[in-house]
């Protein structure tokens, strides 16, 4: 048990920081101009929206009911909607992409806090897994790393045309995925005795919600006004594709 217990952690860690690896291909990139910034926006748009439906709400409507794990997604998604509406914003220069980076940065930030509240409870259910068969932890940890690669890119991409620092850019989705071996240790330490596969389940639609707001009202939007005319959609269909590939090779 006590040898499962540091494997557990170690596969949470491993998995969450995979982020990295798609924040490093993100910047690659050396200059990202309008086109870019439009498809990786679309990008992050499409993972985000196919990860909550086919993963994570699916997963609620089969553990919870139908009727419960919707109206937690609805209640994440109203929660995204009251923040944006009881703290207003301004996007400064929105319609000139010279001075829009203001917006890409909140916009990073943003993606970096979906994704980040997304991977705490996978490293919940990482950690768990692992506990109980190590095998079961290994499988959970591979697909959620595969997940995690374009999700990193998501986080990457917008802060580093936003700042032009690949530091920051790097540090954002590095914080994104840290939070997956900080659920694994709060499971550990505080949550273990009480959790419950319903508990998880009710935090993991609650999540798709926030993820699937974010998506259609902050990513899609940006992506029309700094892309060209097709390029967010094709951003979009190339992010989903990405996470539906990935999904039928663990699946097989």
């Amino acid at each position: 048990m006590d040898q499962n217990f540091a494997t557990a952690l170690l596969l949470a860690a491993g998995a969450g920081l995979s982020t990295t690896i798609g924040s490093l291909l993100g910047l690659m990139v050396q200059k990202p101009g309008p086109r870019f910034t439009g498809f990786a926006l679309g990008f992050s748009a499409g993972v985000m929206i196919m990860v909550s439906f086919v993963e994570l709400l699916r997963h609620s409507i089969n553990s919870i009911g139908f009727l419960s794990a919707v109206s937690v997604f609805l209640l994440g998604m109203t929660s995204i909607f009251l923040i944006d509406f009881l703290v207003p914003h301004e996007y400064i220069g929105q319609h000139d992409h010279g001075k829009g980076r203001p917006r890409l940065m909140r916009i990073g930030i943003l993606i970096a806090l979906g994704i980040g509240i997304h991977n705490f409870p996978e490293g919940m259910a990482t950690f768990v897994g692992a506990l109980g068969d190590v095998r079961i932890g290994i499988a959970i940890a591979t697909a959620i790393a595969i997940h995690n690669i374009p999700e990193g890119l998501a986080v990457s991409a917008p802060i580093y045309a936003a700042t032009g620092s690949r530091g920051k850019a790097f540090l954002w989705s590095f914080l994104s995925g840290v939070s997956e071996p900080l659920g694994a240790a709060i499971t550990a330490l505080v949550l273990f005795p009480f959790l419950t596969d319903t508990v998880l389940h009710w935090i993991l639609a609650l999540v798709a919600g926030i993820m699937v707001s974010i998506s259609l009202d902050e990513l899609i939007p940006a992506a029309k006004s700094f892309g060209s005319e097709h390029t967010p959609i094709i951003g979009v269909i190339s992010g989903m594709f990405v996470m539906s590939f990935s999904l039928w090779i663990l699946n097989r």
